[in-house]
């Protein structure tokens, strides 16, 4: 079991993440089944998240899908410093994940075409998609971190299973 993962001492290992990415999921699943309220829903994934891996979670947030301009993503719930405030589908990590409906996991953002800086001292990143009842795109989970590589297909999986339950629990 997990103790604190803010200890400088503690090393996760992929065991201990998928383990704490399942009791995620089954928190936050728990925590906004019958919540009505959508921005309630995305600030609670992301604080959650954002305290379970921190300080490897440098950035945790949602870019939420414009209903007034379906092409661009608009910074949404979030913990961590100031986030970019718009974000066109296919500009950057985010704005890819959005174009393509796939998650990216990108070991160093510096080298991906057209990558937005939105603090410079993100060095890694992995946006994935998420999609409400009908299976339409209505945001993006942007992770970013200090570190280069920073995340894998734990994190890929982990990540994936929460934002498949968001909206449809």
């Amino acid at each position: 079991m997990i103790t604190d993962m803010r200890d400088a001492t503690f090393k996760e290992t992929p065991m201990d993440r998928a383990e704490r990415y399942a009791e995620l999921k089954l928190e936050i699943e728990s925590l906004v089944a019958g919540e009505t309220y959508v921005p309630a829903r995305y600030a609670s994934a992301a604080c959650l998240l954002a305290e379970a891996f921190r300080p490897r979670f440098f950035w945790t947030g949602f870019y939420v899908v414009d209903p007034l301009k379906p092409e661009e993503l608009v910074v949404g719930p979030y913990q961590g410093t100031l986030g970019c405030l718009r974000i066109p589908f296919g500009k950057g990590v985010c704005g890819a994940c959005a174009a393509e409906g796939q998650t990216q996991l990108v070991p160093d953002v510096h080298v991906f075409p057209g990558h937005i800086a939105c603090d410079s001292r993100s060095n890694s990143e992995i946006v994935v998609p998420v999609f409400d009842a009908d299976g339409k795109l209505a945001a993006v989970l942007d992770v970013d971190s200090t570190e280069f590589d920073a995340f894998d297909e734990v994190d890929r999986e982990g990540l994936e299973a929460i934002c498949k339950i968001l909206l449809t629990a």
